[in-house]
């Protein structure tokens, strides 16, 4: 751009009509704005309260981002954002539309956000996430990609848990309850305690753990990869996650007192490993049962039947992930 000079006296201007333009004429601005590069998926179902956080969120990432709304599975969606070249792409929700857009980008360039809106918001929680919207867009625009391992069953990607056996049921009666009252975290407790009250027995289980396998009977098993989560209930197993393993829990009960009172102390936290369930980690994980072809299983909250057996593995450094700040540091003093 031409930098301006200071005007001439009329007896120094040029004596013909071949005058050059004024020297303090500006070139017209360049209205052209850099194109997005975020992509933030959400539910266009959302209530007017989660409508109002993607408003905040929004605000802050500015014409950096493009908003596309998904109703059911937010795969296809997170798909499509791949192949239109986004590099990060936000995940708006809780944990289960965080595992549908993970279980999307997982071996692709694209990196995930995470901008939370559930209930618990286990996964977005581990990354060291701010639950305030407008932080947290400002902690993702800061942030930096990382590649962590995930977990898959039968080729689904799992971000905090796989739940079999009666935890399905919890979810569908948690599911209900929420449509009737709202969401909340007692009403979330108070549906798995009526779960339980209609415990038949347990059922027959075998595994396969890294080539052996054994044989349980249980009503309920954990397969666990956040280990916020397993802070969150007082559960040893953390050092498993950190491994790139599975943290494995059985339940040892097998009456509703006794599940009951399991609920309880998981609620606060004091689960005895001696008494209440059985961890086993491992690395690879086949899970089976006799005369069935599928089973119905819940995993970061979502329910779908899947075919049997399940079959688990890690998928190492399989997803990218935006790092706020703070956690981006913490990661790199632990590899240091």
């Amino acid at each position: 751009m031409q930098m301006p000079t200071a005007a001439l006296p009329d007896s120094a201007a040029p004596p013909d009509d071949r005058a050059a333009p004024p020297d303090d004429r500006a070139a017209p601005p360049d209205d052209r704005a850099a194109p997005a590069d975020i992509c933030v998926i959400a539910n266009s179902r959302s209530g007017s309260a989660n409508r109002a956080i993607l408003a905040r969120a929004l605000a802050v990432f500015g014409s950096r981002a493009v908003l596309h709304s998904f109703e059911g599975d937010p795969a296809p969606v997170a798909e499509q954002a791949v192949r239109d070249g986004y590099p990060i792409v936000v995940a708006a929700g809780g944990d289960g539309t965080v595992a549908g857009v993970a279980h999307a980008l997982a071996g692709t360039p694209a990196a995930l956000a995470v901008l939370p809106m559930g209930t618990f918001n286990y996964f977005a929680r581990g990354l060291n996430t701010p639950q305030d919207p407008s932080a947290a867009a400002t902690a993702i625009l800061a942030g930096e990609p990382h590649a962590i391992a995930v977990g898959t069953v039968n080729g689904r990607v799992f971000l905090n848990n796989v739940a079999l056996g009666l935890y399905p049921a919890i979810l569908d009666d948690r599911e209900a309850t929420y449509l009737r009252f709202g969401r909340s975290r007692i009403l979330a407790h108070w549906s798995a305690l009526r779960t339980i009250l209609r415990l038949q027995r347990p059922m027959r289980w075998s595994f396969v753990i890294d080539g052996m396998t054994v044989v349980r009977r249980t009503p309920m098993i954990f397969i666990a990869r956040s280990a916020y989560q397993l802070d969150q209930f007082g559960l040893a197993g953390t050092d498993a996650i950190s491994q790139d393993r599975f943290a494995i829990y059985i339940a040892r009960q097998s009456t509703r007192l006794a599940l009951l009172k399991l609920a309880w102390r998981l609620m606060r936290g004091k689960v005895d490993l001696s008494s209440d369930v059985e961890l086993i980690q491992a690395k690879t994980l086949v899970i089976d049962r006799r005369r069935r072809r599928s089973i119905r299983i819940a995993y970061d909250g979502e329910r779908e039947k899947m075919s049997l057996p399940l079959t688990f593995d890690i998928d190492a450094d399989g997803l990218s992930v935006i790092l706020p700040p703070e956690k981006a540091v913490m990661v790199k003093g632990a590899v240091a």
